[in-house]
């Protein structure tokens, strides 16, 4: 089978070849990208020198690199790069006093981009501080994780901290469409069909790395048609990165009912099929907080009084991907899933709220009894505020025969707890609470 021309083995990768040269050509994050914006000045080569280091924090392949490198080349300035994983204080210290003799010798400004910041210890991040200072060196550092937890605080106030937004998919679509096209990509070698780039939109999950090579792998096994090209489908890009392509559009009719089928497996105490529903929409790119969202609803929804603690699973696993991002984020999902789906259910709480709001819309409401009203004020009492009123922890069992509904609702019922779960002894309580307020 013949092969594309432009896809030699051992040529530099397709996402290293498509690094934007310039800001103008960087896709997404319009909004650090405005006229006069920081990484704008920093970018401008009649900026300046007295420039401020910058921390961006992101999503991996949201382009924190290609900013780095693309505002390096705009400016003029030297430009060196430091990973975390590799670069030690040694190394640190040499770049530092290099960019120092740079700047005293040559009137050259230094940009340093250390990637993955958050791996450096505190003495390693220390060992930055004088350049940054002294403006020795222009600090951009690159981290997927909170800076308020990961990077010590003398840098942070030092440097000014920008959230990168994960690409959304027309971002990753101009740059799948971009990379085939442009001659440092794919041109003249590569055509792709329309259902292969939305393929290669979901499988990236908003990581523009992850696209192109993703496109790239693809490029490789795709057959050459009559005009000499490789034409790129979905069925290609799914033999050529091994994964069955679902059929989810995030947007449309398969959002909504994967999502339908993952609640009301929870709610139907199905952990293995709201497991198969969360694994399809993490697969398919679905973002995952959204998934977090409904796990919370679900927890106040279907499960409510008869277990308190899955809400605060739900929450706490909502705050999880938050912070950890994907695909980590992958696990806390599962666990509230597995959780929510085994435990007691009582939507008591759901339907009691819903009930009172119909009664309220419905105008079935009335005057606030006066022994409840507000006393604090001067007059309330010549109006019979307060009057009546039983405090509750004066009584021996902590609860007062008095009434607290509007006349027009005395006897109403809105929640009416299960017997299932923590609610079995809620249901009880309450029995034994209504008998003392009704006297």
């Amino acid at each position: 089978m013949n092969r594309p021309t432009a896809l030699h083995q051992g040529q530099t990768p397709l996402a290293v070849r498509m690094r934007p040269t310039s800001l103008d050509e960087v896709a997404g994050q319009q909004h650090l990208l405005r006229p006069g914006a920081p990484l704008v000045k920093l970018a401008d080569p009649d900026a300046s020198p007295g420039a401020v280091s910058v921390i961006l924090w992101g999503p991996p392949g949201t382009g924190k690199t290609t900013l780095a490198q693309a505002i390096a080349r705009s400016s003029g300035r030297r430009f060196v790069e430091l990973s975390a994983i590799t670069a030690g204080v040694k190394d640190v210290r040499e770049v530092m006093q290099e960019a120092l003799d740079q700047r005293d010798l040559y009137g050259r400004t230094t940009i340093l981009f250390l990637d993955e910041i958050h791996r450096f210890t505190k003495a390693q991040q220390d060992a930055l501080l004088p350049g940054v200072e002294n403006g020795w060196v222009i600090l951009i550092a690159a981290t997927t994780e909170n800076p308020s937890f990961s990077i010590i605080s003398p840098l942070l106030s030092r440097s000014l901290l920008l959230t990168l937004q994960q690409l959304t998919d027309e971002d990753l679509a101009v740059l799948v469409r971009r990379a085939v096209t442009d001659p440092r990509g794919l041109a003249d070698a590569v055509r792709i069909e329309d259902d292969a780039v939305a393929a290669l939109v979901h499988l990236a999950s908003g990581d523009a790395r992850r696209a192109l090579t993703a496109l790239e792998a693809a490029a490789t096994v795709a057959e050459v048609g009559e005009d000499g090209t490789a034409v790129v489908t979905a069925d290609v890009v799914a033999q050529a990165v091994d994964r069955a392509l679902l059929r989810y559009d995030r947007q449309g009719d398969e959002h909504y009912d994967v999502i339908s089928a993952f609640i009301k497996s929870i709610r139907g105490s199905d952990p293995d099929a709201a497991i198969h529903y969360l694994a399809r929409m993490i697969e398919a790119g679905e973002d995952p907080r959204f998934i977090a969202r409904r796990l919370v609803i679900s927890a106040a929804e279907d499960i409510g009084l008869a277990d308190p603690q899955a809400l605060q699973i739900a929450v706490a696993a909502a705050d999880a991907v938050a912070f950890i991002g994907m695909p980590e984020g992958r696990i806390p999902l599962a666990e509230a899933t597995i959780y929510l789906a085994t435990t007691a259910k009582s939507n008591a709480a759901y339907t009691a709220i819903d009930a009172a709001i119909a009664d309220v819309r419905g105008g079935g409401f009335g005057r606030v009894p006066l022994h409840l009203r507000d006393a604090h004020y001067a007059g309330a009492k010549r109006l019979g505020h307060g009057k009546g009123y039983v405090y509750p922890h004066d009584t021996e069992v902590g609860v007062a025969a008095q009434q607290y509904l509007p006349d027009e609702l005395v006897g109403k019922r809105y929640y009416n707890p299960k017997a299932l779960g923590a609610e079995r002894d809620v249901q009880a309580r309450l029995e034994r609470i209504r008998r003392i307020l009704e006297g």
